[in-house]
């Protein structure tokens, strides 16, 4: 540990702002897994509003800081990519049992 106060004070807010990080990620990392688990489980009408909920939650964190602006883009690209891919496949089934 640092002997100056200032120093101090900084492990101290590092230590916090590091908690908030990991919360922040970890919260991303969650509303993504809801919208795959969604995805899985064939849940068409819950997944518009778990996507809403994972971009709100991406760019809140893009904008804290905790991703760069690229790692958040990325993430919501592949994202809307999977949802997109499940649509068309059920649009597919629907379409070939009528």
């Amino acid at each position: 540990m640092a002997n100056i106060k200032s120093a101090k004070k900084r492990v101290l807010i590092n230590e916090r702002n590091r908690k908030k990080n990991v919360a922040l990620k970890s919260s991303v990392s969650t509303a993504i897994k809801n919208v795959l688990v969604a995805i899985k489980k064939g849940e068409s009408e819950q997944i518009d509003a778990l996507i809403n909920v994972a971009y709100s939650r991406i760019d809140k964190a893009v904008s804290k800081g905790v991703f760069h602006k690229n790692n958040g883009a990325r993430k919501k690209s592949r994202l809307v990519e999977k949802v997109n891919k499940f649509k068309t496949e059920q649009s597919a089934q629907v379409e070939a049992q009528a």
